[in-house]
């Protein structure tokens, strides 16, 4: 035992909820948002804009008869390779095996299918802590290493991708039926939920893309993340001013975290907000994240979740599911995305402080 310890120390192995749960996963979310958010953003702002190069076909795979790309859908298809390389990397691999990480990310997304984040999260890592093991342990690591990881990942893909890809959106299907059979309760609880993962050091936006959720809990999980963000946000410009307001605003609120480990009721007022938000969401406005899953759990960050709905509104409208773009729909966005989350928690803290829980200083960023 105490030769494994020493191996897996020499090696950089480290078996743990931080390592997996939080790096790998946090670092997946990075990879998905540089090639399929990225590619969904382009295509939505050529489409919007009528900007010829981005809405052009300039690829075809095959060449003959296969499947026509336009920028931003090249940089879409890469989301397997992306998310694989971003976990290969919060894994700290040696170049070759990161390297690798490129056809087991393609392998697990593609045999996934509808849950393939969730199937490259675990192909990637099992794939990358093997080639790590076997990494520089042999006179022809040039080839050993890159045949291991690639190895793994492509039987791992094909043994358990399918699988993990249907678990995944079984999940996410019954999340979204539950939803549309409860909104008002179901909108609190995955309002709540989404929007507390987006804070803590793990990902919401990767969790909603495993599990594909979009629809009515879509349109939940964007308002519990935004009141996460905008919430402290506001809550916080006394201690942070402007820059604290941008950089939690649209940036991530998950920059309270070491504050909330020293005073959690900091976040009292945030949660309380996507508690409201989220059934006005469901229940009021109806609002869906018809557009990439992955948004789902971004909230403001880059606007990415707005943008989501708004690209959802637009295939709507293109396929005839949805008639026009109302000012009801732009009315809902905007107050569940800015305006509910910020009064909701300026109100909720207020009373939070007069109890004497919180006081100034709380929400100082370093």
């Amino acid at each position: 035992m105490e030769k494994i310890k020493a191996f897996f120390k020499r090696k950089d192995i480290e078996i743990s909820l931080k390592r997996y749960g939080i790096d790998a996963l946090g670092a997946m979310a990075q990879g998905l948002f540089c090639s399929l958010l990225i590619g969904t953003i382009i295509d939505t702002l050529g489409n919007q804009f009528g900007i010829p190069f981005l809405t052009q076909t300039i690829a075809m795979i095959p060449a003959k008869g296969g499947t026509e790309y336009t920028v931003g859908g090249l940089a879409s298809a890469m989301s397997g390779p992306a998310m694989a390389i971003a976990i290969g990397y919060a894994l700290k691999s040696p170049n070759l095996v990161l390297f690798s990480m490129t056809a087991v990310g393609f392998a697990a997304n593609a045999l996934g299918g509808p849950g393939g984040p969730l199937a490259v999260l675990f192909v990637a890592i099992i794939s990358a802590e093997f080639g790590k093991a076997i990494s520089k342990e042999t006179k022809i690591d040039i080839l050993v290493t890159p045949l291991v990881t690639i190895g793994m990942g492509t039987f791992l893909s094909w043994l358990i991708a399918p699988a993990l890809g249907k678990a995944a959106l079984k999940v996410g299907e019954v999340i979204m039926w539950a939803t549309d059979l409860q909104p008002f309760l179901m909108g609190i609880t995955v309002s709540v939920l989404v929007g507390v993962a987006l804070t803590l050091p793990i990902s919401s936006a990767a969790i909603c893309a495993a599990f594909g959720l979009t629809g009515l809990a879509g349109g939940a999980a964007v308002a519990g993340c935004c009141a996460q963000m905008i919430g402290f946000a506001v809550i916080s410009f006394k201690e942070n001013r402007w820059g604290g307001l941008v950089s939690q605003g649209i940036g991530t609120s998950m920059l309270q975290m070491g504050n909330i480990v020293k005073n959690p009721r900091i976040w009292i007022a945030p949660t309380l907000a996507s508690a409201i938000t989220g059934p006005i969401a469901t229940c009021v406005f109806h609002l869906k994240m018809n557009g990439a899953a992955v948004s789902s759990g971004m909230g403001t960050c880059g606007l990415v979740g707005q943008i989501g709905v708004y690209t959802g509104w637009v295939n709507d409208v293109a396929s005839g599911a949805k008639e026009a773009i109302t000012a009801m729909d732009w009315t809902g966005l905007i107050l569940i995305s800015f305006v509910l989350p910020a009064v909701l928690s300026l109100l909720i803290h207020a009373g939070v402080k007069k109890l004497g829980w919180v006081k100034d200083g709380d929400m100082k960023l370093a």
